[in-house]
């Protein structure tokens, strides 16, 4: 294929999806923006019933990845590419580092898009792990934190157990 066109490669573990030009949304917000490249062809879609005007196509993605235990898709903006990693079923014991960091602020800006809040419990849930591994989330929220991607919600929540947790850019 050429340089300019939507590419679809699949492998054992992932697909890749990748689309020519540099997204006009970070793609840290992907999961809550809402900008077309070109309102006046996405506002004739919308009239021609073709697309949503609500931009929740990744918000679609991310929760599927919840409801199916599979790693959170890596979202990726490249020289003059844009790629979505999709990922294929592995273990919580097998996610690296970063594919646990990026789930929890993937969870964190799903909750916030449903007007909710991230918490040990919620991130717990969507690893479908037992109350006994709160210690893990909670190191896997610490680390998030730390990354500067999350933040505490309340800030004069001392507790741990209580606390609840926003994306960065809220």
């Amino acid at each position: 294929m050429s340089g300019s066109s939507l590419m679809i490669e699949i492998y054992d573990d992932r697909v890749e999806i990748s689309n020519p030009g540099e997204p006009v949304v970070p793609v840290e917000r992907f999961i809550d923006g809402y900008q077309s490249r070109n309102e006046r062809t996405a506002d004739l879609m919308r009239r021609m019933r073709i697309c949503e005007e609500k931009s929740s196509g990744v918000d679609k993605v991310v929760h599927a990845a919840e409801i199916y235990q599979l790693p959170a898709p890596n979202f990726r903006a490249g020289y003059n590419r844009t790629a979505a990693v999709l990922f294929g079923p592995k273990l919580f014991e097998d996610l690296d580092r970063e594919g646990r960091i990026r789930a929890c602020y993937q969870h964190s800006c799903l909750r916030y898009v449903m007007s909710e809040k991230m918490t040990n419990q919620s991130l717990r849930e969507r690893f479908k792990l037992s109350e006994e591994k709160a210690a893990t989330i909670s190191q896997i929220i610490a680390a998030t934190v730390e990354a500067g991607i999350i933040k505490v919600a309340d800030p004069a929540q001392t507790s741990t157990r209580y606390r609840s947790y926003l994306p960065f850019w809220e």
